[in-house]
């Protein structure tokens, strides 16, 4: 498939995509909510971030689909939007796991 084959827009929303996970904290709490619905204030503690900073970067993430929230009670959990998400970041992780072979294909 080309770039011409895909919808008008999909390239640049997916380069957006690309862009938000390509910072180190938002992949981090991306991955933090991979395993199980995880609340700001567990997602913080566990990163060693503050809440306040993680709820922005949930914003912008939760605007690109790449998690959801889920209410409950007074607490909202975040988890990966869709299997998308984890079969991306999966894949990407074996990608880099694999040994340089030193010959580009």
């Amino acid at each position: 498939m080309t770039t011409t084959e895909y919808a008008p827009g999909a390239v640049e929303e997916l380069a957006d995509l690309f862009h938000l996970l390509g910072d180190a904290t938002r992949l981090r709490i991306v991955l933090a909510c991979l395993a199980q619905p995880t609340a700001v204030g567990d997602i913080a503690a566990s990163l060693e971030l503050s809440s306040s900073l993680v709820s922005h970067h949930l914003r912008l993430l939760r605007a690109a689909r790449i998690v959801k929230a889920e209410r409950q009670g007074k607490q909202v959990f975040y988890s990966a939007a869709d299997a998308h998400i984890s079969s991306l970041l999966a894949n990407m992780f074996e990608h880099i796991a694999e040994p340089a072979t030193g010959m580009d294909a």
